[in-house]
């Protein structure tokens, strides 16, 4: 990552790049972090893989799309949520194939899988799970990039709200963090 996050605290307002005041660059910090993490993140996954991850979830139990949704993400790791333009459509391919049925209920459709799904599936069962390979492509660190937008979200609401005092100790915890995440690099 380029440049610097120095400044002075976190006073200043959103996007209040080189104002002068004291810590008006957080704003450009954040900006920095979020773009270093999503060229790391944000991965987009084939359609292949929508389709195996969907078979793969069905195989465990009937499912709504937005349940396979948040299943996805969840066992990705935030690595991969795959959106509902391609989610619902693999749905409809998948039913014109037979392969899954819908049931409506309550309003939702909840899909499950057919005989030739079942069979489809066990035969893919040997495969590693698309949303583990999505977590590797990441490199096993799905979590951080999220963690680091969270804290840089948290300090600039302390920046914005907080008192002279509270952004004092903000930037006390914020020093100790970054001494503690470098002593993490340090063990070997």
């Amino acid at each position: 990552m380029h440049g610097s996050f120095s400044g002075g605290g976190f006073a200043g307002g959103p996007r209040g790049y080189g104002d002068g005041r004291p810590g008006s660059n957080v704003w450009e910090a954040m900006d920095q972090l979020r773009s270093a993490f999503e060229r790391r993140g944000g991965q987009r996954m084939g359609r292949g893989d929508v389709r195996a991850a969907v078979l793969a979830l069905l195989a465990e139990r009937p499912m709504h799309g937005y349940q396979i949704i948040q299943e996805i993400e969840e066992r990705s790791g935030g690595a991969w949520k795959p959106s509902p333009g391609s989610v619902y459509p693999t749905l409809q391919l998948l039913a014109d194939e037979g392969l899954i049925t819908a049931e409506e209920a309550n309003g939702r459709k909840t899909y499950a899988l057919t005989e030739g799904g079942r069979a489809e599936a066990a035969a893919a069962a040997d495969r590693q799970a698309p949303w583990l390979a999505s977590s590797e492509r990441e490199g096993g660190f799905s979590a951080l990039p999220r963690a680091g937008m969270e804290l840089a979200q948290a300090a600039a609401q302390v920046g914005r709200t907080g008192t002279p005092e509270q952004v004092q100790q903000a930037v006390t915890v914020l020093d100790e963090a970054r001494r503690r995440l470098y002593s993490i690099l340090a063990q070997d």
